[in-house]
Parts: structure tokens; C-alpha cells; sequence
């Protein structure tokens, strides 16, 4: 059972896709957001949540004090269910579901953000990775925060310009990798 951790949402209950997907474990998703709370990342925040499945990370940004959200999905399955998780929250109003892939959504976007959590798939090559996390400086404002999930056993990232890595944190196979915008 995937559920919201904490906040105005806290204990409810996702929909998540029954397979494709690999939704972040609640140690790991309670881990990120109380690292994001403690510096105060989440309120009033602007989110991109890429690779969103389910929706688990955007919606709880949103539960903690988000002002809005776009969840990224490219899976049509996947993007069915992050609807209706929006729905079945009452969120429609803060959050946003797109059906397209990371790269494509980046490309033509003209929006802004203070926070963007990314969950690929593990077995996404670290090449494409690495061109979402190239393809991202244009959409941040300046002290933006970027959290990519990972496999331990995935090559290291490579930040384009204008994003730092500043931690990594390990939880089991998981592995999290926090950044900010520098200009």
C-alpha cells in the first residue's frame, strides 16, 4: 500500500499502476520530504515531479505545503492512475498530470520551479538521465532544489552547469541525490 506520509493528506491512500512502475518506499519518501521540510524547500514550492508514476512524490510535496505540482508520466497506464489519484485527493486545483516523456516535457515548457524530484525507472540509461538533468537549468529559479533517485548500483550522475550536488544518501538500494541551482 502506497500512501501520503504527512500533512493535510497525511495517511491517505494511492492508486498505483500495477506494473511499469517502482514506487519510492515510505522510509525513502519520509527521508526526502523531512530533509526538504527542514530546509524549508516545500512551502509555497513549485514542483516538477518527472517519472511521477503514481504521483506519490509531487502529491506529497503537495500535502507538506506545495502551492501546485506537474507530475510527468509518459506510461498512458501510469497517467490514468496519477489522474485519478489527483482526483480522488481533491487536488486538481494544485496539480497538474502530464502524459509525455521527461525529455519532450522540458523542451517545450516555459514554466518555473523551486523543486524537482525525479524517479526514473532503474534500468533507464544513465545517458538519458543525464540529458533530463541537462535539459533542467532553464525551468529552475535561482535556489532550486532537485532530488534525483537512483539505483546504489547506478553510475553517478553528471550535473550540467548551473546545478551542484551538495549530498547523496543511501537507503537500501536506494540511493538519493540532492542539488541546487548555482549561477
Amino acid at each position: 500500500m502506497t500512501r501520503i506520509i504527512a500533512g493535510e493528506l497525511g495517511g491517505r491512500r494511492l492508486a498505483v499502476p500495477g506494473k511499469g512502475t517502482r514506487p519510492t518506499t515510505d522510509r525513502v519518501r519520509e527521508a526526502l520530504f523531512s530533509r526538504l521540510d527542514h530546509s524549508d524547500v516545500l512551502r509555497g514550492a513549485r514542483v516538477l515531479d518527472l517519472f511521477a508514476g503514481s504521483g506519490a512524490l509531487g502529491l506529497e510535496a503537495l500535502s507538506r505545503g506545495a502551492a501546485s505540482a506537474v507530475l510527468v508520466e509518459a506510461s498512458a497506464g501510469a497517467a490514468r492512475i496519477l489522474q485519478q489519484n489527483i482526483r480522488d485527493l481533491g487536488l486538481a486545483a494544485r496539480a497538474t498530470a502530464v502524459k509525455e516523456k521527461a525529455s519532450p516535457y522540458l523542451a517545450r515548457s516555459v514554466e518555473t520551479f523551486d523543486l524537482v524530484v525525479i524517479d526514473p525507472p532503474y534500468d533507464l540509461p544513465t545517458a538519458e538521465v543525464d540529458a533530463v538533468l541537462a535539459a533542467l537549468p532553464p525551468r529552475l529559479v535561482d535556489d532550486a532544489v532537485v532530488v534525483l533517485e537512483g539505483s546504489t548500483r547506478a553510475a553517478r550522475p553528471t550535473w550540467p552547469a548551473g546545478l551542484e550536488r551538495y549530498a547523496s544518501k543511501d537507503y537500501g538500494e536506494t540511493r538519493l541525490h540532492y542539488a541546487q541551482t548555482v549561477r
